[in-house]
């Protein structure tokens, strides 16, 4: 009985505490340990390599699917943020995000082992099927290949900005969707360079979102 009532007064305290009890006030709380899987360089010169060998037509479907539902390294909102901020930069989007993604897990060596899986094959097959065409693009058939391959391609490009904007239907908030289609209507509407459109509005969009934060 006696160590039952010591038990019971040594254990009362501590199951009355609550998580935020444990941390003296004005201390940081130790951080959650995520449950996002960590690739290793290994790992992201072969995830962007089998993006890479696949993509016949366009990358950013490929690497939507591989990153986001295959692999599970970033969600669908961060892909998205991620697409827009490679679009933001110069140079291909695709190369951007392999940058961007292998960088932000492995540092420096992450994103050259992402760019280096994302290319070095593609590089071959270009110049393989350059110095074809070269040699055989007064075929018609090749023109045809190519014009069909091109219709693939825009499909492609269709279906990924469709699932992309799966967060604006999804949660769906008057500053993104106004953000979106300012951007559709300057650029695929009024035919505006996507530059001055870029620079245009993304301070705007950064405006809108401090303003909700405050």
């Amino acid at each position: 009985m006696i160590y039952a009532g010591r038990a019971d007064a040594l254990r009362g305290p501590l199951m009355s505490a609550s998580p935020t009890d444990a941390v003296p006030p004005g201390s940081v709380p130790p951080p959650r340990e995520s449950t996002q899987p960590q690739p290793g360089l290994w790992d992201l010169f072969v995830g962007f390599l089998s993006v890479a060998v696949v993509a016949f037509g366009g990358v950013l479907p490929i690497a939507r699917r591989a990153v986001v539902e295959r692999y599970r390294w970033v969600s669908a909102e961060e892909f998205t943020e991620l697409v827009g901020l490679a679009q933001f930069l110069p140079g291909p989007n695709i190369v951007n995000l392999s940058v961007v993604i292998g960088g932000r897990f492995r540092g420096p060596a992450g994103a050259l082992a992402a760019v280096l899986g994302l290319t070095l094959v593609p590089m071959a097959i270009v110049i393989g099927l350059g110095v074809l065409f070269a040699r055989y693009a007064d075929i018609a058939g090749v023109a045809d290949t190519l014009a069909g391959l091109a219709a693939a391609a825009a499909g492609l490009v269709i279906a990924t900005a469709a699932r992309m904007a799966e967060p604006l239907w999804k949660r769906p908030r008057p500053e993104p969707i106004a953000i979106a289609a300012a951007a559709f209507l300057a650029i695929a509407v009024a035919g505006w360079p996507l530059l001055p459109v870029m620079l245009t509005l993304a301070p705007v969009s950064l405006a809108l979102f401090w303003w909700r934060l405050t």
